[in-house]
């Protein structure tokens, strides 16, 4: 017999799967509450008992997206020959990762407009700013006072925020995500001691 508490995951994650599918599909905008519970096969009343608005089931996905993205940026920066190699290859990562049709309208078009910069920020923050900070807190522990290596921390944030932001309304995401990568290294490169070495993954 299938719990109580079973049946509400699934049911939530057939919403969200949904609000996914057209979301990327159509927009925020024009996706629809009773679209919604179409799509994942469940009462118009379903969807409000699990979530109290539209922007809230934006807000859910847009965390679950940035979820799976750190995921994969992780295992990919864990490849790294040394520290700046693991930045790249994260940081190229996080770029083709984001700004790819799959992914791009909910997270960088929909998620800052509809939920706000801020609210927008605080979830990048959470699942990347200590991804970033890791790294360079390892390579500059001793060279710079911790609020050194906090303020580095930020501006590198800021940086990957923009970057992004200029990859999704590039004509070519891709490759703008390998100038904006290269540009950090280049950046990053005295700061962190590093010499030769490709500035991205393979």
């Amino acid at each position: 017999m299938i719990a109580q508490s079973e049946r509400r995951a699934a049911t939530i994650a057939a919403i969200l799967g949904g609000a996914r599918k057209l979301f990327l599909a159509q927009g925020f905008a024009e996706t629809s509450v009773d679209a919604i519970a179409l799509e994942a096969g469940v009462g118009k009343g379903a969807v409000y008992h699990h979530f109290e608005s539209k922007e809230e089931i934006l807000d859910r996905l847009v965390d679950a997206m940035q979820a799976e993205i750190a995921a994969e940026v992780v295992a990919t920066a864990r490849k790294g020959r040394d520290v700046l190699d693991s930045i790249g290859r994260g940081t190229l990562k996080y770029l083709t990762a984001i700004t790819s049709p799959a992914i791009r309208r909910v997270l960088l078009i929909d998620g800052p407009a509809v939920l706000g910069w801020e609210r927008w920020r605080e979830i990048d923050h959470k699942y990347f700013a200590a991804l970033m900070r890791g790294p360079l807190d390892a390579s500059l522990r001793g060279r710079l006072s911790e609020r050194e290596v906090e303020a580095v921390g930020h501006l590198v944030a800021g940086a990957m925020m923009e970057a992004a932001l200029v990859c999704a309304t590039s004509d070519k995401p891709e490759r703008a995500a390998r100038d904006m990568t290269d540009g950090l290294l280049f950046i990053l490169r005295p700061l962190l001691d590093f010499n030769g070495g490709s500035p991205h993954a393979d």
